[in-house]
């Protein structure tokens, strides 16, 4: 009985705003979370027709197995009666089937055929060993997919490593690892395969330093330190303390040592801080309607599109993000990502800052062999990418990768005479270090205010004056 109590609580809970199924599942605790979250999911499935958790067990799900107490001989009383409502509900609607009573946008659709992709944690162990141990489990490793169709195929204890990243596992829709000891140890992370793409086409070398600027829950950020293989520096900011609690929870458990987790709006963050002057790359997944989540497509389907004007606010703000992360001056390459499917949010804010700054920053071309581009919005929009059930069988997704301009050499060619007055009239940027042939010792040589001279001893002779231009 404790079951159908536990989902009349939950599915009191979505309706009153609570939370969403899955949270509020995992959150109530209870042993046999697998069973609770199916019953909750189907029950939520058929609201339109039945109001109540037991009815629907009663006459659509597996029967009152287990359930005690009044409410048992309530229903068994009344069972013949409600299935010859449903009986006359059919006849009504003139359909033969259970499902058929569904609304149209409450049917399964192709969100509830995307596999489970599974991340492998590359800073605590490789594939290779993840595929041995499922494989000792009983589980029967298929190879590297060569398509769409042998991922959607997958059933049973099957699964496949994915044809496009090499340390992502592809399982059967609705597999349930969230027990399962490599993910607990943070050796494997359930992430879908479009949430593991910005990471992928961000690419920072491992020593670089990154910004991950709306961070939590923290995926991405251990995709990136798995990227830097602990090497090098993220930056990771996000505004809400419980974000940035569960956040730290997940790196730690991933194995993560070089995060910098901050409390903060990424808005506020100084572009000419010091701290980030060697930031060269940014990952920017902001707050979005997350129309394309799949959690939020398979918990509330038909749930539609968000309204305008929360668009338009959600819009203005990743403007806003995206200018911002534009204006750090290192900055050599950008990924632009969210959860939504919504123009608005997408090819629009992209083109809006691309607009803002003209010349500097240009679209990157991002996997050219992906299947869903971005919409043909402005030119260049092709290059953007995006992601769907019904097409890449993943979550709903966008990225779009923003590269700074490479300043042309021709353009920046002086002649003698104005190389020497820059020289007299420009300071150095740069720390730099001279090895002189015949030198004792060589002399590092930092910024200066004026022209940039050092000076060295050669070996027995006397001190030698030298000026340098950058």
């Amino acid at each position: 009985m404790a079951v159908y109590a536990v989902a009349a609580a939950v599915l009191a809970g979505v309706e009153s705003r609570q939370g969403s199924i899955k949270g509020l599942v995992y959150g109530s605790r209870f042993q046999n979370v697998k069973q609770l979250y199916a019953l909750v999911c189907e029950t939520q499935r058929y609201s339109a027709v039945l109001d109540a958790v037991l009815v629907y067990e009663l006459l659509l799900g597996r029967g009152l197995r287990g359930v005690g107490g009044r409410w048992k001989p309530l229903l068994e009383r009344h069972q013949a009666r409600l299935k010859a409502e449903l009986a006359r509900l059919k006849v009504h609607r003139g359909v033969s089937r259970n499902e058929d009573l569904l609304e149209v946008g409450t049917r399964p659709g192709p969100a509830s055929q995307v596999p489970r992709f599974v991340r492998v944690n590359t800073l605590k162990t490789c594939p290779h060993d993840a595929i041995d141990y499922f494989k000792r489990q009983g589980f029967s490793y298929q190879g590297r997919a060569s398509s769409l169709e042998e991922l959607r195929a997958l059933k049973g204890k099957c699964f496949l490593l994915d044809p496009l990243l090499p340390e992502l596992l592809v399982f059967p829709a609705q597999t349930d690892l969230h027990k399962h000891p490599l993910y607990q140890a943070g050796h494997l992370i359930l992430q879908d395969k479009a949430s593991c793409l910005p990471a992928m086409l961000l690419a920072p070398p491992p020593g670089a330093h990154v910004i991950d600027a709306c961070a939590a829950p923290g995926n991405k950020a251990s995709h990136l330190a798995a990227l830097l293989k602990n090497q090098g520096k993220i930056f990771a900011f996000d505004l809400d303390a419980k974000r940035v609690a569960s956040m730290a929870t997940l790196l730690a458990r991933a194995g993560v040592s070089c995060c910098e987790l901050a409390e903060k709006d990424f808005l506020a963050v100084s572009p000419s801080d010091q701290r980030y002057c060697q930031v060269q790359y940014i990952l920017l997944d902001p707050s979005c309607s997350g129309s394309g989540m799949l959690s939020r497509q398979l918990e509330e389907p038909g749930a539609g599109t968000p309204s305008q004007e929360r668009l338009c606010a959600l819009a203005r703000f990743q403007q806003r993000a995206l200018c911002h992360a534009l204006a750090f001056p290192s900055l050599r390459r950008l990924v632009y990502s969210t959860c939504s499917l919504c123009q608005e949010e997408n090819e629009d804010v992209v083109q809006e800052a691309l607009q803002q700054s003209p010349g500097t920053f240009r679209l990157a071309p991002a996997l050219p062999s992906w299947p869903h581009r971005g919409l043909s919005t402005f030119p260049g929009a092709e290059h953007c990418l995006r992601a769907s059930p019904e097409t890449t069988l993943t979550g709903g997704f966008f990225i779009a990768v923003l590269e700074r301009v490479p300043v042309s050499r021709t353009s920046t060619q002086s002649s003698p005479k104005e190389k020497e007055e820059a020289a007299k009239s420009s300071g150095c940027s740069e720390h730099t270090t001279l090895h002189i042939a015949g030198a004792q010792s060589c002399v590092s040589v930092g910024r200066a205010d004026t022209t940039s001279s050092l000076s060295v001893t050669l070996g027995p002779w006397s001190q030698e004056h030298f000026c340098f231009e950058r």
